[in-house]
């Protein structure tokens, strides 16, 4: 255990990032195959040694080899021979593989609950109007304790907002049947997209990310992205709640003299492409804030324009790798990165950055005074654990032997607003079948012979497990038009008593 990390030699010395300031952010930058993914491997395994648990995800696939030791090469023993890291050993980090669609990991789900509106709506790609109704269908579940878990509960909730949509808009605000619709229809698109069985139980426990192994290495939690990366809304969406939860459960710890857990957020451009103002506010309040709780986030990204100045201003630690230069939209993001640095005499930043070789980078951390070293054009380390991917065997092998292999695996499927929709739904039709039913006759006043009255014929109606095709619209054709609508009118009150 020490109280830095070392990042790889400079003509100055060698580059460390301390333990104490690495809950101040960071960036790790740099053009395709310049090498920012061997970079987050070494500090993920660097922080893994230190005791602080990592969180990162695997977009390409070739992360996973941290869980393996790597293999002798004369390359890297070179390297380190260079720049004075000795002694050289190989070793694997302690893994926990994690997937949202549990094919390469363990399942990650939250409840639609946690998710919240806001973040829901930026899933949905929802406009202003769209997303005011989905705020109303949340504050009415929590108004009537109705438990909000998985996409059928919300599915269900919102039509029967729709078909009580003239009494909600009474008491909540307008609602429109073209807006729950417009809702409705965007959730099937993220069905599509394997968003379904994100959303449920057992919902990831925090403390599952912030565990050490019985040695007192951090857990390296390793998000396979390989297919959520396909869904770019969804990849994001679930990573800023993440974050988000993160921000709102952990206690404040202030500056501790290492990071209760550090969260790398690979492709982070697709954070902010396109996010609603109220989102990137969200964003940079947590990026200001969450660091109190003991949480470092470094971003990784192929251009720091990628990032909102608001963001890229928290960032105490910035390894920058080779930026190519070819339009001048590229030059001015060049000279931009370059700007971000404290300037070192020895060299002009801003050519050096196209300069780069591959496994070179310039590099600026904090000092214990929170102050950015001098940048230093910097030879990074080689890894210890394997570069490149596992083999399915592999992968197989550790998720067997996770800590964790029986806990989220297995999806629950409590009670919750469906099945209390439902419910209250075959009540309404038993109901109204009740006031539509014919009265006997009465007794003849003579006892003259009567006519023989037949029963009239039950009608057949087909009843669907979906909500929106539930008893109500049967009740509606067997009972009288005015008895249904004051039983429709009732139920939202029915729902508020319970």
């Amino acid at each position: 255990m020490t109280d830095s990390i070392f990042i790889g030699g400079a003509p100055s010395g060698a580059q460390r990032l301390l333990l104490s300031r690495a809950n101040r952010h960071g960036l790790i930058a740099g053009a395709t195959g310049s090498g920012k993914t061997v970079t987050l491997q070494i500090l993920a395994q660097g922080f893994s040694d230190a005791g602080v648990p990592v969180f990162a995800a695997d977009v390409k696939g070739d992360l996973a080899g941290i869980a393996m030791a790597g293999v002798a090469n004369e390359k890297f023993a070179a390297r380190a021979a260079s720049i004075g890291l000795n002694p050289y050993d190989y070793a694997s980090a302690p893994t926990v593989f994690w997937d949202l669609f549990g094919q390469q990991g363990h399942p990650i789900r939250t409840t639609v609950a946690e998710m919240g509106p806001l973040l829901l709506a930026r899933l949905l790609d929802l406009n202003e109007t769209q997303e005011g109704v989905l705020t109303i269908a949340f504050t009415i579940a929590d108004d009537q304790a109705l438990l909000l878990l998985d996409l059928k509960d919300l599915r269900a909730l919102l039509t029967w907002l729709s078909e009580n949509r003239e009494d909600v808009s009474a008491r909540y605000g307008n609602v429109s049947a073209a807006s729950v619709g417009a809702i409705q229809r965007r959730l099937l698109v993220l069905e599509r997209e394997g968003a379904e069985e994100f959303f449920g139980e057992p919902a990831l426990q925090l403390a599952d990310l912030m565990r050490t192994d019985p040695s007192g290495r951090g857990i390296v939690s390793i998000l396979d992205a390989t297919r959520l990366i396909n869904s770019p809304r969804l990849y994001s969406t679930f990573l800023l709640w993440l974050l988000s939860e993160l921000f709102e459960e952990l206690p404040e710890v202030g500056d501790p003299e290492k990071p209760r857990l550090v969260f790398f957020f690979d492709e982070a451009h697709l954070l902010f492409d396109s996010a609603p103002r109220a989102l990137l506010a969200k964003i940079e309040q947590v990026a200001k804030l969450i660091r109190s709780k003991g949480v470092g986030v470094y971003f990784v990204t192929q251009n720091p324009r990628d990032i909102p100045d608001e963001v890229l201003a928290q960032l105490g630690a910035r390894i920058q790798h080779a930026l190519r230069a070819y339009t001048p939209a590229e030059q001015a993001g060049v000279r931009a990165a370059a700007r971000s640095f404290r300037a070192n005499p020895e060299f002009d930043t801003e050519a050096v950055i196209t300069q780069l070789g591959v496994g070179e980078a310039l590099v600026s951390t904090l000092d214990e005074k929170g102050v950015p070293s001098v940048v230093a054009r910097t030879l990074v380390r080689p890894p210890a654990s394997r570069l490149g991917p596992l083999t399915a065997e592999e992968r197989t092998q550790v998720v067997a032997a996770s800590p964790l292999a029986n806990r989220y695996d297995q999806p629950l499927d409590r009670d919750s607003a469906y099945e209390a929709l439902t419910r209250k739904e075959a009540e309404l039709a038993h109901a109204a079948q009740e006031q539509a039913a014919p009265k006997a006759p009465e007794a003849p006043r003579a006892p003259r012979p009567q006519a023989k009255v037949r029963a009239p014929r039950a009608r057949s109606s087909s009843r669907s497990d979906s909500v929106w095709e539930a008893s109500a619209k049967s009740a509606m054709r067997t009972a009288s038009r005015e008895v249904t609508q004051a039983l429709l009118r009732g139920m939202l009150g029915s729902l508020r008593r319970r």
